[in-house]
């Protein structure tokens, strides 16, 4: 007999999310994860004595209200915000306030912003809805559709023009469609650009990049819930997932990396562990990149050619900067944007670039530069959630773009310390006293995100959003549509596959339901 029914590698939200499924199904399962905590990078962190930060994830995004009942993930208590976000070139422009309340957003864009900006806004979120259905951005249980199939989701000409632009088009192109360059423009342009770029290693002029526009803009029609902020960070999602699997019998093994899925003949019988150990199971489902699944943990006698090939393509340059600082308070906000200093509005303070300046940026860094005002998001949850700092103290985030990856290995930790610099410079621009605030301060660029949670090149998507790694490109549970994994029992289920990426925990649900289906 095997040990365990089902193992699971990656204790990260989707192997949790896998891992509680099939043992409430009741498969006796393992998860193992090689870090010494469970979450991965939708973790909430103690990285300095008293203060937590979220890793890389920071908000639950929209999922299936399907998924979101049957892994009870609204018991989770969400932080109620005013305003999700405030954006701003700050340069003297009036910030785009992004207010919870539908009513208060439109009364504010065509009263801050005017008519021309407001019809602009919802032209884009209009074009949006084909391309994240055409994507199955919300659907569970389904494989990725075929291009054929994309635009088959199509039930107009602008439906099947706006599904082209996603497969085909720049986030430039669209963004000038709908809301043209004008001295008012700019915060929400930077915005939208920042919202697809993120997940992207392109400048917004490349084709192909109004892909993550459109994957960033999706919202569900009807069935599905909304994007979160949790209260205690990220890592509340995956405790909750974690003692729910625990709950039900399910085992978490900290400190234990897998360095070989077994098989025998195409069938997979278990995994062998770092210390030399073996785990038997009939089952594996692994939570972790599906290229290092396939290319590192399978024995390549088992695999062809073409499918090593395949997966050994996927696009992992990961090109930000991430920093966590403690603070002694709070910073003060100067004019012309003293309406920061109000804590509905310091949820997440977006300082960015126009699209023009960000292609610039891009282009620059593929050479080395870092840029001179980097696009930066700041974050403040302490503001709203005081249970991440101590008393009287406050934790901040602040994530930015683009920092130079193709470099020479020497001019690494010049170009870090370099970027910090200038990231924190343009923070002091709104807030003067910002620097001195800080008392600690902790740098991650990709390379120590690989180092830390495997994500290979420091993607924290598993396979950015290019149209050549989504749909079709991207693989579903048993491997690509066109190309399936010729093991039985091995099941894919990371941010890396067809769901992901973002905090969603569809790709874990799904690799975990057809693991329940093939075992019937």
């Amino acid at each position: 007999m095997s040990d365990y029914d089902a193992i699971v590698i990656g204790a990260g939200h989707n192997g949790l999310a896998a891992a509680a499924i099939l043992q409430h199904a009741g498969l006796r399962t393992i998860c193992l994860e090689s870090n010494h905590y469970s979450g991965g990078m939708a973790s909430t962190v103690e990285l300095i004595h008293g203060y937590r930060f979220e890793i890389a994830g920071s908000e639950q995004f929209p999922t299936s209200a399907q998924l979101s009942a049957e892994l009870e993930l609204d018991a989770v208590p969400a932080v109620p915000l005013e305003v999700m976000s405030v954006s701003t070139l700050g340069r003297g422009d009036p910030p785009f306030i992004y207010y919870t309340d539908p009513m208060k957003l439109l009364e504010h864009v065509s009263g801050v912003h005017g008519a021309e900006m407001l019809t602009g806004l919802a032209g884009l979120m209009t074009w949006a809805q084909a391309p994240a259905r055409a994507l199955g951005r919300f659907e569970i249980r389904r494989e990725p559709k075929t291009i054929d199939e994309m635009f088959a989701c199509a039930t107009n000409e602008f439906e099947r023009a706006a599904i082209s632009d996603m497969l085909f088009g720049s986030l430039s192109e669209v963004l000038d469609r709908y809301v043209p360059r004008s001295d008012k423009t700019g915060a929400l342009r930077g915005m939208m650009s920042f919202l697809g770029l993120n997940m992207t290693f392109r400048g917004p002029e490349t084709p192909g990049t109004a892909m993550a526009l459109a994957f960033g803009l999706a919202t569900p029609e009807g069935d599905g819930t909304l994007m979160r902020k949790i209260r205690g960070g990220i890592g509340a999602l995956t405790t909750h997932l974690r003692e729910r699997f625990e709950a039900a019998g399910g085992q978490v093994r900290l400190r234990t990396p897998v360095t070989r899925i077994l098989t025998e003949g195409k069938r997979v019988t278990g995994v062998r562990t770092g210390d030399g150990g073996e785990v038997t199971a009939p089952i594996v489902v692994s939570c972790i990149a599906p290229d290092l699944t396939v290319g590192q943990l399978l024995n390549p006698e088992v695999v062809s050619a073409d499918t090593l090939s395949r997966f050994a393509r996927t696009d992992h340059r990961g090109s930000y900067l991430q920093l966590h600082f403690a603070l002694d308070g709070l910073p003060e906000f100067a004019d012309p944007y003293r309406m920061l200093d109000d804590p509905a509005m310091q949820s997440a303070i977006g300082l960015y670039s126009t699209p023009e300046e960000l292609q610039q940026q891009w282009e620059d860094c593929r050479r080395g530069i870092v840029p001179q005002e980097p696009a930066v998001v700041l974050q403040l949850p302490s503001v709203h959630d005081p249970s991440v700092a101590p008393a009287g103290k406050h934790a901040a985030s602040a994530f930015a773009l683009w920092f130079p990856i193709e470099g020479q290995r020497e001019d690494r930790a010049r170009l870090r310390a370099e970027m910090a610099q200038r990231v924190t410079a343009r923070i002091c621009t709104l807030a003067p006293n910002f620097a001195d605030l800080i008392t600690r301060q902790i740098v991650f660029t990709p390379r120590h995100m690989d180092r830390m949670f495997g994500a290979p090149g420091g993607d924290y998507c598993h396979g950015l959003v290019h149209p050549e790694q989504m749909g079709p490109g991207r693989p579903g549970p048993t491997g690509f549509r066109d190309l399936p994994l010729p093991v039985t029992g091995l099941y894919l289920g990371s941010a890396g596959c067809h769901g992901g990426p973002s905090v969603s925990f569809i790709p874990g649900y799904n690799a975990a339901h057809r693991a329940l289906d093939e075992a019937k």
